[in-house]
């Protein structure tokens, strides 16, 4: 940058102050001093990579919009990131490094000591563009949504309030004098010179974004920072001569290909009707093509709705969907939410398959996004046929630790099958143009959290595809609907998975996304009947402010499956029985009689504890071969080897199976493919009861003995032999509530020997339980009403919980900018964060070891180091042993238990707590005896 290229600026003084403003220190910018301007040009060239290698069509097209029509998009998107570290031009943050603090003082900008008084130099940012702006003649609309970017760029958007200096160092800390202000106005200035603008007046903007609109830019405004400041690509330039927009330019794209960052597909073509067998290998059914057809009729981005009953195909519907919504509305990738981990890994590598078929070498960026992603073997083959350390695990980014990367990156780096390993930082991961997570990644982005901004970003601009949504209870339902909310108002598709819904909850999942579409706190009046047949439609879109919608349905590829209902009762003092005892010995003597031919058999419990003892006496009873438990504390090595064990013998198969039963938890609900010959399960809510019967002859051409022949259910875990309202076993009850329960097992009893029509009678079953009109008998009716009080008031309650974390406080959707979202923040760590939105105690993880006179071992029996040192090829294996704990020990494994001492400086082990077992295999924790048992997996003894 020349004396000519600064020529505009009245005074020499401002010129040569400009030289020594610095952005990062010497420390953070590879030994040299970076420039404060050439960290703005230098963040503006990542935007510009940004829009030219990242962007989806649907965000340029917002861009261009705001900025006054095309060609103007990528320009002011520049400027937008680039000028957001502005506030470090102020005393406040330069005389942070006493170096850059010396070359200032000296070149005329001087300041009072202020102790430890500190003003952040984002918020001074915040008020020093406000100012500047506001100088140049910017109207007050445009100004207000602009400085809430540059004031929350480090992940929180302030009050207006807070962008005030401490009152005893007023000015001082922003900048006294004039020296001060024409140096922040000469920044500002130059910078926006230099980006090809005659001034500031050219910059403004037209058009006022969205607030989800202002959100997405936010974080897009983050990731050009991040990766400007890393220090490996950016070194620092100290001579003022040597910084240009030209030579930000050429460092932004040799950093872009080092980092090997890409977006997404690009523009696709619309797919024609021969797509789906090109992709999937067979021609669409009935049900799949009536969605394809409400998704290319939609004249909006919007919101579909597929329901349709298990083996139906949703999944294959819903991806080509996205590849139609996509095509029409500019969406450059897609977000698949899992409701559990266990769910993802299957989905991820059925995504990657699909995206290969989409465009050759896509699969490659598809990232897998949940907690436990260590573990899949497919994920890790990936990153490390990359040429990665398996997994690298960053950590959470802080103001000053920005710039976290792996450490070496020298050589020819080989061909990537793996997203780019700058995507797989923290916070980071939505950003990858192809995700496959749990739906926490969306509960995550609707919760006024530190960098939520990160979350939204890496939502707009894809397809949002959420499966099993019927599985979110009333309190993540808050989350979800906030959620759609801000999709609605960014315009993102989003489609909706499930196997049926109660009227009510699809009612409010269409209104949610309308409401954010309209920018209203209420959603628009629309007319939407619920839907006769099954599997069926609903598609939902705001086209010229006034909604529209389809709704269509269609009969199922497969006939209806005749399910025999029985009722096994369960008297209540079975809960008080022995092990082994009572209610699981009658399972073991039913079970030896419908198997007595061979089959297979699953069983479902609702509490681990309930399922450990059920296995005790059908392992007593079958022997060990036969029977497999399936739970949630299991560690990661056993369920997943378990799972795979499962999986293979109760999958599709022409030929006899050897008998088989499964033991499992809730787990065994949701995208769980196995095919049982016969089902026993615990009292459970309709929807969720349908979910588990939907395991039941799930696959044509399975050989089966002739006394399970027929699909048969037998619904346990509560009595209704009496004249009154039954019995229901008290651990079902708190999970579940009475209520649905009751009414549940109204269904069941006038079922009781008789068959359900699988899947014609289940949009008519979950809506008598979920509807108003009676079910019960007379007899139950007052028990009822009693447990419907109590229900309302639990649902009302824990729906209030969630408003103190939701993204927007109350009667606040209708604000126009960001100002202030993060006014009392949600704080905390992602456990914290993710029992916020599924309602819980912070769950807690630890890894399971050994200990003996002669030090640690692993889980397998592996010698570990004298301060549990793991070596390289062991460290999977000890990761292995991670567990869960039962949320009545978190508080105590939080302050009790830590990492082993030698896994302090582990980039994974040193943030795993570890629970130490004896030579017995025990260990207390809080008065509580806990064992980890090869078969049971952990168990909790209650204190003594």
């Amino acid at each position: 940058m020349d004396e000519r290229e600064l020529g505009f600026l009245q005074d020499p003084d401002v010129a040569r102050q400009l030289g020594v403003l610095w952005g990062k220190s010497a420390a953070k910018a590879a030994g040299r001093v970076n420039l404060l301007m050439c960290h703005l040009l230098d963040t503006a060239a990542v935007a510009e990579q940004i829009w030219d290698r990242y962007l989806a069509p649907s965000t340029r097209t917002l861009l261009e919009e705001v900025a006054g029509g095309p060609g103007r998009g990528r320009r002011f998107f520049a400027w937008l990131c680039g000028i957001h570290d502005c506030g470090k031009a102020t005393p406040a943050f330069q005389q942070m490094d006493e170096a850059g603090a010396q070359a200032v003082r000296q070149a005329g900008l001087t300041w009072m000591s202020t102790g430890q008084q500190r003003w952040r130099h984002d918020r001074a940012g915040g008020k020093l563009i406000r100012d500047v702006l506001s100088g140049a003649g910017w109207p007050e609309e445009q100004i207000s949504w602009i400085w809430p970017l540059v004031a929350g760029h480090h992940g929180k958007f302030p009050p207006a309030g807070q962008l005030i200096e401490p009152v005893r160092a007023r000015g001082h800390l922003h900048g006294k004098g004039p020296a001060w202000r024409r140096v922040q106005s000469a920044v500002v200035e130059v910078f926006t010179r230099e980006l090809g603008f005659d001034g500031l007046k050219e910059v403004q903007p037209v058009q006022v974004p969205s607030r989800a609109d202002q959100l997405h830019l936010s974080g897009l405004v983050v990731m050009a920072d991040w990766i400007a400041s890393d220090e490996r690509h950016f070194p620092g330039v100290d001579d003022l001569r040597d910084v240009s927009l030209t030579a930000s330019r050429e460092r932004a794209g040799l950093a872009w290909e080092k980092l090997g960052l890409r977006g997404g597909w690009g523009m696709l073509g619309i797919p024609g009707d021969e797509a789906f067998g090109d992709r999937f290998g067979h021609g669409p059914r009935r049900s799949q093509e009536l969605v394809m057809d409400a998704a290319r009729r939609m004249a909006g981005p919007g919101l579909v709705i597929v329901e349709a009953p298990m083996g139906e195909g949703k999944t294959k519907t819903a991806l080509m969907v996205a590849e139609i919504l996509a095509a029409r509305f500019g969406a450059d990738g897609v977000f698949v939410g899992m409701p559990t981990q266990a769910t993802s890994d299957p989905m991820f590598s059925q995504v990657r398959a699909w995206a290969a078929q989409v465009s050759p070498g896509l699969e490659s960026q598809v990232a897998l996004l949940h907690g436990k992603r260590r573990f899949n073997p497919e994920w890790q083959a990936l990153l490390e046929d990359a040429g990665d350390c398996p997994d690298d695990i960053y950590g959470t980014v802080d103001e000053d630790a920005l710039y976290g990367m792996s450490p070496s990156d020298d050589g020819e780096a080989p061909e990537r099958r793996a997203p780019a390993e700058w995507f797989l930082g923290g916070k980071r991961g939505l950003l990858t143009p192809l995700v496959v997570g749990t739906i926490d990644q969306l509960l995550f982005a609707a919760t006024r959290t530190k960098h939520v901004m990160l979350r939204m970003a890496g939502l707009a601009g894809k397809v949002v595809i959420l499966d099993e949504v019927h599985a979110a209870d009333v309190y993540m339902s808050r989350f979800l609907l906030e959620g759609l909310r801000w999709l609605g108002q960014a315009r993102v598709p989003v489609v909706l998975l499930s196997a049926t819904l109660p009227p009510a909850q699809r009612r409010a999942l269409v209104d949610a996304y309308l409401a954010g579409a309209a920018s209203r706190e209420e959603p628009p009046a629309l007319d939407l009947p619920t839907s006769g047949g099954y599997p069926n439609v609903t598609a939902v879109w705001l086209q010229e402010a006034e909604p529209h919608a389809i709704l269509d349905d269609c009969a199922s590829w497969r006939q209806d499956l005749p399910v025999r209902v029985e009722v096994r009762a369960e008297p209540s003092r079975a809960a008080s029985e022995p092990e082994g005892g009572g209610t699981h010995a009658d399972v073991a003597e039913l079970l030896a009689d419908r198997l007595r031919d061979g089959g297979c058999a699953l069983v479902i419990r609702n509490t681990v504890d309930r399922a450990q003892d059920t296995y005790r006496a059908l392992r007593a009873r079958f022997g060990q071969a036969d029977v497999f438990l399936l739970h949630g504390r299991l560690h990661a090595a056993h369920r997943a080897d378990r799972t795979e064990t499962v999986l293979a013998r109760l999958g599709p198969s022409g030929k006899p199976r050897p008998r088989t039963i499964v033991v499992a938890t809730q787990l065994a609900e949701q995208s769980f493919d196995v095919d049982a010959d016969i089902l026993i399960t615990d009292l459970a809510p309709i929807d969720l009861l349908l979910q588990r019967i939907g395991r039941l002859h799930r696959h044509d051409g399975v050989p089966r003995p002739a006394p399970v022949g027929e699909p048969c259910v037998v619904i346990t875990g509560f009595d209704p032999s009496g004249t009154r309202a039954p019995w229901i076993l008290p651990a079902s009850e708190a999970i579940y509530g009475r209520y649905l329960l009751l009414r549940t097992a109204a269904l069941v009893c006038a079922a009781d020997n008789r068959d359900w029509k699988i899947p014609g009678q289940v949009p008519e079953l979950v809506a008598a339980v979920y509807g108003e009109k009676p079910v019960v008998p007379e007899t139950w009716a007052q028990e009822e009403r009693a447990a419907f009080a109590i229900w309302e008031e639990e649902q009302w309650a824990r729906a209030k919980s969630a408003e103190k974390f939701l993204l927007t406080r109350f009667k606040e959707h209708e604000n126009p900018t960001l100002e202030g979202l993060h006014y009392a923040e949600t704080r905390g760590s992602d456990e914290i964060v993710q029992a916020i939105v599924r309602d819980g105690e912070p769950s807690v993880e630890v890894v399971i070891v050994h200990q003996d006179e002669r030090g640690y071992t692993s889980w397998t029996g592996r010698r570990l180091g004298i301060n549990g040192e793991a070596p390289p090829h062991l460290v999977d294996e000890v990761l292995g042993g991670t567990v869960r704990l039962p949320t009545k020990l978190a508080a105590a494994a939080t302050s009790e238990l830590q990492p082993l001492e030698g896994w302090r400086d582990h980039p994974w082990l040193r943030y795993s707590r570890t629970l130490t077992l004896d030579t017995h295999g025990r260990a207390t924790l809080d008065r509580f005896m806990i064992r980890y048992d090869t078969d049971l997996g952990l168990v909790v003894d209650n204190p003594q």
